[in-house]
Protein backbone atom coordinates (compact mmCIF):
# COMPACT_ATOMS: atom_id res chain seq x y z
CA UNK A 1 0.00 0.00 0.00
CA UNK A 2 1.29 3.15 -0.82
CA UNK A 3 2.08 5.82 1.79
CA UNK A 4 -0.13 8.35 0.73
CA UNK A 5 -2.83 5.90 0.80
CA UNK A 6 -2.02 4.83 4.28
CA UNK A 7 -1.94 8.41 5.53
CA UNK A 8 -5.67 9.05 4.04
CA UNK A 9 -6.72 6.09 6.18
CA UNK A 10 -5.05 6.78 8.77
CA UNK A 11 -6.35 10.18 9.58
CA UNK A 12 -10.02 8.94 8.21
CA UNK A 13 -10.31 6.34 11.57
CA UNK A 14 -12.75 8.37 13.62
CA UNK A 15 -11.41 7.60 17.22
CA UNK A 16 -8.28 8.63 18.36
CA UNK A 17 -5.47 6.09 17.63
CA UNK A 18 -1.55 6.32 18.61
CA UNK A 19 0.92 4.11 17.60
CA UNK A 20 3.57 3.46 20.77
CA UNK A 21 7.04 1.43 20.99
CA UNK A 22 8.03 -0.88 23.88
CA UNK A 23 9.25 2.38 26.18
CA UNK A 24 5.91 4.03 25.68
CA UNK A 25 6.75 6.49 23.47
CA UNK A 26 4.57 7.94 21.20
CA UNK A 27 5.72 6.93 17.16
CA UNK A 28 2.64 8.17 15.63
CA UNK A 29 -0.57 9.37 16.04
CA UNK A 30 -3.83 10.20 13.89
CA UNK A 31 -6.13 13.15 13.11
CA UNK A 32 -8.36 12.69 15.77
CA UNK A 33 -5.64 11.80 18.16
CA UNK A 34 -4.56 15.75 17.78
CA UNK A 35 -7.74 16.82 18.87
CA UNK A 36 -7.74 14.97 21.67
CA UNK A 37 -4.49 16.17 22.90
CA UNK A 38 -4.55 18.98 21.45
CA UNK A 39 -1.24 18.41 19.54
CA UNK A 40 -0.32 18.11 16.22
CA UNK A 41 1.11 14.88 14.70
CA UNK A 42 4.53 16.25 14.90
CA UNK A 43 4.34 16.84 17.83
CA UNK A 44 3.24 14.31 19.50
CA UNK A 45 5.57 12.30 18.21
CA UNK A 46 8.51 11.02 20.56
CA UNK A 47 7.11 12.31 23.23
CA UNK A 48 5.91 9.81 25.88
CA UNK A 49 1.87 8.66 26.65
CA UNK A 50 2.52 10.12 30.31
CA UNK A 51 3.16 13.25 28.69
CA UNK A 52 -0.63 13.60 27.63
CA UNK A 53 -2.24 11.32 29.91
CA UNK A 54 -0.55 11.36 33.24
CA UNK A 55 1.63 9.04 35.12
CA UNK A 56 -1.06 7.39 36.38
CA UNK A 57 -3.06 7.19 33.44
CA UNK A 58 -5.26 4.02 32.94
CA UNK A 59 -3.67 3.84 29.42
CA UNK A 60 -0.41 3.00 31.18
CA UNK A 61 -2.15 0.46 33.25
CA UNK A 62 -3.70 -1.32 30.29
CA UNK A 63 -0.41 -1.30 28.29
CA UNK A 64 1.31 -3.11 31.08
CA UNK A 65 -1.57 -5.71 31.82
CA UNK A 66 -0.87 -6.32 27.88
CA UNK A 67 2.68 -7.22 28.12
CA UNK A 68 2.38 -8.93 30.68
CA UNK A 69 -0.77 -11.33 29.41
CA UNK A 70 1.42 -11.09 26.00
CA UNK A 71 -1.91 -10.44 24.36
CA UNK A 72 -3.96 -8.00 23.01
CA UNK A 73 -6.52 -6.43 25.47
CA UNK A 74 -9.60 -4.07 25.73
CA UNK A 75 -10.79 -2.50 28.67
CA UNK A 76 -14.43 -1.29 28.76
CA UNK A 77 -16.65 1.81 29.78
CA UNK A 78 -13.06 2.99 31.51
CA UNK A 79 -12.75 6.66 32.49
CA UNK A 80 -9.90 8.66 30.95
CA UNK A 81 -8.22 11.71 32.05
CA UNK A 82 -6.11 13.77 29.43
CA UNK A 83 -3.42 16.19 30.56
CA UNK A 84 -5.81 19.08 30.84
CA UNK A 85 -8.55 17.26 33.24
CA UNK A 86 -10.78 16.70 31.20
CA UNK A 87 -12.25 12.75 31.51
CA UNK A 88 -14.29 10.94 28.92
CA UNK A 89 -15.65 7.25 29.10
CA UNK A 90 -14.18 5.15 26.40
CA UNK A 91 -13.73 1.49 25.43
CA UNK A 92 -9.83 1.14 25.35
CA UNK A 93 -8.29 -1.34 22.79
CA UNK A 94 -4.67 -1.99 23.03
CA UNK A 95 -3.32 -4.14 19.83
CA UNK A 96 0.16 -5.86 19.26
CA UNK A 97 1.61 -4.45 15.95
CA UNK A 98 4.91 -6.04 16.24
CA UNK A 99 5.93 -8.77 19.16
CA UNK A 100 9.66 -8.35 17.73
CA UNK A 101 10.33 -4.55 18.82
CA UNK A 102 6.98 -4.28 21.01
CA UNK A 103 5.14 -1.45 19.23
CA UNK A 104 1.29 -1.20 20.13
CA UNK A 105 -0.99 0.16 18.62
CA UNK A 106 -3.50 2.25 20.92
CA UNK A 107 -7.52 3.00 20.41
CA UNK A 108 -9.32 4.90 22.36
CA UNK A 109 -13.43 4.57 21.62
CA UNK A 110 -15.11 7.17 23.38
CA UNK A 111 -18.48 5.66 24.66
CA UNK A 112 -20.30 8.86 25.86
CA UNK A 113 -21.10 10.25 22.43
CA UNK A 114 -22.26 7.18 20.82
CA UNK A 115 -24.26 6.26 23.54
CA UNK A 116 -26.04 9.64 23.05
CA UNK A 117 -26.11 9.14 19.21
CA UNK A 118 -27.71 5.82 20.13
CA UNK A 119 -30.66 7.13 22.67
CA UNK A 120 -31.42 9.53 19.85
CA UNK A 121 -31.88 7.48 17.49
CA UNK A 122 -34.41 5.26 20.01
CA UNK A 123 -35.91 8.25 20.89
CA UNK A 124 -36.46 9.42 17.18
CA UNK A 125 -37.77 5.92 16.56
CA UNK A 126 -39.91 6.06 19.55
CA UNK A 127 -41.08 9.02 18.65
CA UNK A 128 -42.08 8.13 15.02
CA UNK A 129 -44.49 4.99 16.33
CA UNK A 130 -46.20 8.24 18.44
CA UNK A 131 -46.70 9.95 15.30
CA UNK A 132 -48.03 6.59 13.53
CA UNK A 133 -50.36 6.04 16.47
CA UNK A 134 -51.86 9.74 16.39
CA UNK A 135 -52.08 9.30 13.02
CA UNK A 136 -54.18 6.27 12.98
CA UNK A 137 -56.51 7.57 16.49
CA UNK A 138 -57.17 11.01 15.00
CA UNK A 139 -58.47 9.21 12.07
CA UNK A 140 -60.30 6.70 14.08
CA UNK A 141 -61.79 9.24 16.48
CA UNK A 142 -63.00 12.22 14.95
CA UNK A 143 -65.40 10.09 12.31
CA UNK A 144 -67.24 9.08 15.47
CA UNK A 145 -66.71 12.31 17.46
CA UNK A 146 -68.17 14.49 14.18
CA UNK A 147 -71.57 11.97 14.68
CA UNK A 148 -71.66 12.62 18.60
CA UNK A 149 -71.79 16.01 18.13
CA UNK A 150 -74.26 16.22 15.56
CA UNK A 151 -76.42 13.90 17.62
CA UNK A 152 -76.17 16.27 20.44
CA UNK A 153 -76.82 19.51 18.58
CA UNK A 154 -80.28 17.52 17.05
CA UNK A 155 -81.09 16.48 20.93
CA UNK A 156 -80.79 20.40 21.57
CA UNK A 157 -83.58 21.32 19.42
CA UNK A 158 -85.68 19.17 20.43
CA UNK A 159 -84.87 18.69 23.81
CA UNK A 160 -86.98 19.66 27.18
CA UNK A 161 -85.61 22.42 29.73
CA UNK A 162 -84.33 19.78 31.74
CA UNK A 163 -82.34 17.89 29.07
CA UNK A 164 -80.84 20.58 27.12
CA UNK A 165 -78.03 21.04 29.80
CA UNK A 166 -77.22 17.09 29.04
CA UNK A 167 -77.06 17.43 25.80
CA UNK A 168 -74.97 20.91 26.20
CA UNK A 169 -72.53 18.86 28.02
CA UNK A 170 -71.98 16.16 25.23
CA UNK A 171 -71.47 18.71 22.87
CA UNK A 172 -68.69 20.74 25.17
CA UNK A 173 -67.24 17.15 26.56
CA UNK A 174 -67.03 15.74 22.40
CA UNK A 175 -65.44 19.63 21.59
CA UNK A 176 -62.70 18.99 24.20
CA UNK A 177 -62.22 15.48 23.13
CA UNK A 178 -62.13 17.27 19.43
CA UNK A 179 -59.04 19.81 20.98
CA UNK A 180 -56.69 16.65 22.13
CA UNK A 181 -57.57 14.91 18.67
CA UNK A 182 -55.74 17.93 17.07
CA UNK A 183 -52.92 17.89 19.53
CA UNK A 184 -52.15 14.87 18.64
CA UNK A 185 -52.68 15.69 14.79
CA UNK A 186 -50.02 18.05 15.09
CA UNK A 187 -47.76 15.69 16.32
CA UNK A 188 -48.27 13.42 13.82
CA UNK A 189 -47.80 16.25 10.71
CA UNK A 190 -44.32 16.76 11.47
CA UNK A 191 -41.74 16.11 8.02
CA UNK A 192 -38.73 17.88 6.62
CA UNK A 193 -41.04 20.58 4.62
CA UNK A 194 -37.91 22.47 3.43
CA UNK A 195 -34.42 22.57 3.15
CA UNK A 196 -32.39 25.98 2.99
CA UNK A 197 -29.62 27.55 5.05
CA UNK A 198 -31.26 29.34 8.03
CA UNK A 199 -29.75 31.62 10.60
CA UNK A 200 -29.47 30.14 14.14
CA UNK A 201 -29.47 33.53 16.25
CA UNK A 202 -32.59 34.63 14.05
CA UNK A 203 -34.78 31.50 15.34
CA UNK A 204 -33.25 31.65 18.76
CA UNK A 205 -34.08 35.13 18.85
CA UNK A 206 -37.59 34.43 17.57
CA UNK A 207 -38.24 31.42 20.22
CA UNK A 208 -37.39 33.84 23.28
CA UNK A 209 -39.51 36.28 22.21
CA UNK A 210 -42.39 34.11 22.18
CA UNK A 211 -41.24 32.82 25.29
CA UNK A 212 -41.02 36.03 26.92
CA UNK A 213 -44.16 37.71 26.01
CA UNK A 214 -46.00 34.21 26.91
CA UNK A 215 -45.13 31.38 29.13
CA UNK A 216 -41.57 32.36 30.19
CA UNK A 217 -42.69 36.03 30.88
CA UNK A 218 -41.08 35.59 34.64
CA UNK A 219 -37.26 35.09 33.48
CA UNK A 220 -34.68 36.38 32.61
CA UNK A 221 -32.89 35.68 29.47
CA UNK A 222 -29.49 35.79 28.92
CA UNK A 223 -27.59 35.49 25.21
CA UNK A 224 -24.22 34.24 24.12
CA UNK A 225 -23.65 34.09 21.27
CA UNK A 226 -20.76 33.17 18.85
CA UNK A 227 -21.54 35.94 16.00
CA UNK A 228 -18.93 33.97 13.48
CA UNK A 229 -21.57 30.99 13.80
CA UNK A 230 -22.43 29.72 9.77
CA UNK A 231 -26.02 28.77 9.09
CA UNK A 232 -27.48 25.22 9.80
CA UNK A 233 -29.02 23.27 7.17
CA UNK A 234 -33.34 22.14 7.59
CA UNK A 235 -36.50 23.66 8.34
CA UNK A 236 -36.88 27.15 10.39
CA UNK A 237 -40.34 26.66 11.58
CA UNK A 238 -39.54 23.17 12.80
CA UNK A 239 -36.03 24.13 14.48
CA UNK A 240 -38.60 27.04 16.08
CA UNK A 241 -40.81 24.63 17.48
CA UNK A 242 -37.86 22.88 19.01
CA UNK A 243 -36.48 25.65 20.88
CA UNK A 244 -39.74 26.70 22.11
CA UNK A 245 -40.37 23.67 23.29
CA UNK A 246 -36.88 23.55 25.42
CA UNK A 247 -37.81 27.02 26.46
CA UNK A 248 -40.95 25.90 28.16
CA UNK A 249 -39.34 23.22 29.85
CA UNK A 250 -36.84 25.52 31.06
CA UNK A 251 -39.52 28.17 31.83
CA UNK A 252 -41.92 25.50 33.83
CA UNK A 253 -38.97 24.51 35.53
CA UNK A 254 -37.89 27.68 36.93
CA UNK A 255 -41.72 28.00 37.81
CA UNK A 256 -43.27 31.48 39.15
CA UNK A 257 -39.91 32.82 40.76
CA UNK A 258 -37.98 34.78 38.35
CA UNK A 259 -34.95 32.76 36.98
CA UNK A 260 -32.54 32.79 34.74
CA UNK A 261 -32.36 30.50 31.25
CA UNK A 262 -29.21 30.90 29.49
CA UNK A 263 -29.12 30.57 25.75
CA UNK A 264 -25.27 30.01 24.28
CA UNK A 265 -24.29 29.06 20.81
CA UNK A 266 -20.62 28.09 19.76
CA UNK A 267 -18.71 26.07 17.21
CA UNK A 268 -17.21 23.06 17.95
CA UNK A 269 -15.00 21.60 14.97
CA UNK A 270 -14.10 18.29 16.85
CA UNK A 271 -18.02 16.79 17.50
CA UNK A 272 -17.78 14.06 15.07
CA UNK A 273 -20.42 10.79 15.05
CA UNK A 274 -20.06 7.24 13.16
CA UNK A 275 -23.41 6.68 11.60
CA UNK A 276 -24.61 3.89 9.30
CA UNK A 277 -21.45 2.66 9.88
CA UNK A 278 -18.51 4.41 7.82
CA UNK A 279 -20.10 7.81 7.29
CA UNK A 280 -18.76 10.10 9.56
CA UNK A 281 -20.85 13.20 10.40
CA UNK A 282 -19.82 16.65 12.04
CA UNK A 283 -22.40 18.36 14.55
CA UNK A 284 -20.21 22.12 15.06
CA UNK A 285 -23.29 24.06 15.72
CA UNK A 286 -23.52 23.55 19.36
CA UNK A 287 -26.64 25.46 21.01
CA UNK A 288 -27.28 25.11 25.06
CA UNK A 289 -29.91 26.69 26.92
CA UNK A 290 -29.64 26.31 30.57
CA UNK A 291 -31.62 27.43 33.24
CA UNK A 292 -31.34 27.27 37.08
CA UNK A 293 -34.43 25.92 38.17
CA UNK A 294 -35.62 22.94 40.28
CA UNK A 295 -33.93 20.28 37.45
CA UNK A 296 -34.95 17.02 36.42
CA UNK A 297 -35.36 14.14 38.36
CA UNK A 298 -32.41 11.33 38.03
CA UNK A 299 -35.41 8.52 37.41
CA UNK A 300 -36.41 9.72 34.25
CA UNK A 301 -33.36 11.81 33.15
CA UNK A 302 -32.14 9.12 30.25
CA UNK A 303 -36.09 8.64 29.28
CA UNK A 304 -36.66 12.50 29.27
CA UNK A 305 -37.26 12.41 25.09
CA UNK A 306 -39.15 9.14 25.14
CA UNK A 307 -42.58 9.55 24.37
CA UNK A 308 -45.15 10.13 27.44
CA UNK A 309 -42.02 10.75 29.80
CA UNK A 310 -42.56 14.02 32.04
CA UNK A 311 -41.58 15.15 34.95
CA UNK A 312 -44.26 17.43 35.36
CA UNK A 313 -47.89 16.27 36.69
CA UNK A 314 -50.01 17.11 33.93
CA UNK A 315 -47.53 16.89 31.50
CA UNK A 316 -48.26 14.63 28.34
CA UNK A 317 -44.94 14.19 27.75
CA UNK A 318 -45.23 15.04 23.66
CA UNK A 319 -43.06 18.33 24.01
CA UNK A 320 -39.00 16.84 24.68
CA UNK A 321 -40.36 13.41 22.21
CA UNK A 322 -40.91 15.94 19.36
CA UNK A 323 -37.67 18.00 19.76
CA UNK A 324 -35.83 14.67 19.50
CA UNK A 325 -37.71 13.72 16.45
CA UNK A 326 -37.03 16.99 14.64
CA UNK A 327 -33.63 17.30 15.46
CA UNK A 328 -32.96 13.71 14.72
CA UNK A 329 -34.46 14.36 11.29
CA UNK A 330 -32.37 17.38 10.75
CA UNK A 331 -28.82 14.83 11.06
CA UNK A 332 -28.73 16.72 13.97
CA UNK A 333 -28.32 15.51 17.94
CA UNK A 334 -29.59 16.60 21.30
CA UNK A 335 -28.63 16.06 25.28
CA UNK A 336 -29.99 16.55 28.41
CA UNK A 337 -27.77 17.32 31.66
CA UNK A 338 -29.16 18.30 35.37
CA UNK A 339 -28.44 18.09 38.82
CA UNK A 340 -29.38 20.74 41.92
CA UNK A 341 -28.67 24.07 39.81
CA UNK A 342 -30.50 23.35 36.98
CA UNK A 343 -31.12 21.60 33.51
CA UNK A 344 -28.80 21.97 30.34
CA UNK A 345 -30.21 20.91 26.97
CA UNK A 346 -27.72 20.72 24.03
CA UNK A 347 -28.40 20.87 20.16
CA UNK A 348 -25.96 19.69 18.00
CA UNK A 349 -26.38 20.34 13.82
CA UNK A 350 -24.48 19.84 11.12
CA UNK A 351 -23.58 23.51 8.53
CA UNK A 352 -25.44 23.99 5.63
CA UNK A 353 -23.36 22.91 3.06
CA UNK A 354 -24.45 24.17 -0.85
CA UNK A 355 -25.30 21.00 -3.39
CA UNK A 356 -23.25 20.25 -6.60
CA UNK A 357 -26.31 21.97 -8.42
CA UNK A 358 -26.58 24.94 -6.18
CA UNK A 359 -22.86 25.87 -6.20
CA UNK A 360 -22.68 26.01 -9.90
Amino acid sequence: MKQLDYQHIWNALPFPTFIIDINTIIIDGNSAAEQMVHTSQNQMRGKLVSNFFGSNSVILETIKQAKDQNSSLTQYDVALTSADRITISCNLHINFLDNDNGSLLIIIQPTSGAQKMSQSVTHSTSARSVTAMASMLAHEIRNPLAGISGAAQLLAMNANSDDIELAEMIGQESNRIGTLVDRFESFSDVRLASHHAFNIHDILDRAIRSSSVGFGASAEYIKEYDPSLPDASGDEDQMLQVFQNILKNASESIGSVRGQIKIRTSYKSGVKFSVLGNKIETLPLQIEIIDNGKGISPNIIDEIFEPFVSSKVNGTGLGLSLVSKIVTGHGGLVECASDEKGASFIVRLPVWKLSSKESK
